[in-house]
């Protein structure tokens, strides 16, 4: 299929086919990046489907979803490519063992060939194109990655000493996540189209609900979503559940066998949808408030 729509709307279909719903501003910036080749840096709270839509989208267009897991410390080794030392070690002593007559120059020149290239996710993005690359939680890397992740997404390719310059033939469409723990830097995202994701509005998440849970009644579903709208209310959870608590916790209730949300089964079954302990206590205490909504 590829990373061709003819409009935004095609792209909000198509996604949603998936059972991911798109409003129209995402469907647009999405689609926007995917015609001028631009990398979309998707903020917002833990919860809020910033990377399900990387997955909906390589979903959508039929192609690969490259993950590349940012961390404290993460380098460009990591995120790009690596040599299999242990295969050229074995390669080595192979030619030792069969052939003692050639030089060592001979013998090097064969260790940075193909085979012993360990392609990570930046490299595998590049050369397997069209892809769908998520580099997910950016904020936790540092300040060196985000200069090295820059110079990438400005020329689509790279340079490997010992094996020559990688080109992408089709520039991966990049989907760059960030929960604000800290801020991006301004050269990266000028480099991008943005989008801030916001927890969705009740009808969002009821239709969510509906598309990826249809085993869920419509009442349970509904009741479920009303009391985790309210959960989101208290500014001073740790961590308010997101979407796909939301989720997890009407299929658990249903696997249950709820019909009816009580403050009992929700009290039973709440640590499906809070993990904080600090959050466990204040969401338990308001659940006769919660589910009198």
């Amino acid at each position: 299929m590829g990373l061709d729509f003819s409009t935004a709307a095609d792209l909000r279909e198509a996604v949603a086919a998936t059972g991911y719903l798109a409003d129209d501003e995402l469907a647009t910036i999405a689609w926007l990046a995917t015609r001028l080749h631009r990398p979309l840096l998707v903020e917002g709270e833990p919860g809020t489907g910033k990377t399900a839509l990387a997955e909906a989208l390589a979903s959508a267009c039929g192609v690969p979803l490259i993950r590349l897991q940012c961390h404290e410390g993460i380098d460009a080794s990591q995120a790009l490519y690596d040599w299999d030392f242990p295969r050229q070690i074995l390669h080595l002593r192979a030619i030792e063992a069969v052939d003692g007559t050639r030089s060592l120059e001979d013998a090097e020149s064969g260790l940075f060939d193909e085979r012993f290239l360990v392609a990570r996710p930046i490299l595998r993005a590049l050369r397997e194109a069209p892809a769908v690359l998520l580099v997910d939680e950016i904020d936790r890397a540092d300040d060196e990655f985000e200069a090295f992740l820059l110079e990438v997404l400005s020329t689509w390719q790279v340079s490997i000493p010992e094996f020559g310059t990688v080109r992408a033939t089709t520039p991966p469409l990049v989907v760059l996540t960030s929960n604000r723990t800290r801020e991006v830097h301004d050269a990266l995202k000028r480099r991008c189209l943005y989008q801030w994701l916001e927890h969705p509005s009740l009808e969002r998440e009821l239709a969510i609900v509906r598309s990826r849970a249809p085993e869920v009644s419509e009442e349970l579903a509904g009741q479920v979503v009303r009391v985790i709208q309210g959960i989101r209310t208290d500014r001073e959870l740790l961590k308010p559940p997101g979407v796909a608590e939301t989720l997890d916790w009407a299929r658990a209730l249903h696997e249950l066998g709820v019909r009816d949300l009580d403050t009992e089964s929700a009290a039973a079954s709440l640590g499906v949808a809070v993990k904080y302990r600090e959050d466990f206590d204040r969401v338990r205490a308001a659940l006769d408030r919660l589910m009198a909504r």
